[in-house]
């Protein structure tokens, strides 16, 4: 439930990350021919820290609560 949670929070975050960014309202996918690699791999690389920042936020959350409820 968390990881579908934390996707869809990274994906919100991206998406406003990517607008200001290249001022655009949609990041370049991987298949499409309109993007040099370059794009393709910034946005890449990008989604993938923002992704990986709200996963562990998310995953230490859960852990701190869990460690409170239990004392463990």
């Amino acid at each position: 439930m968390s990881g579908m949670i934390g996707g869809a929070i990274a994906g919100a975050i991206f998406k406003q990350v990517w607008k200001f960014a290249a001022g655009a309202d949609d990041a370049p996918q991987a298949t499409s021919d309109e993007y040099g690699w370059g794009e393709i791999l910034v946005a890449a690389a990008i989604h993938g820290a923002i992704f990986g920042v709200v996963k562990a936020a998310i995953d230490r959350s859960a852990a701190r609560s869990i460690h409170r409820a239990t004392g463990k």
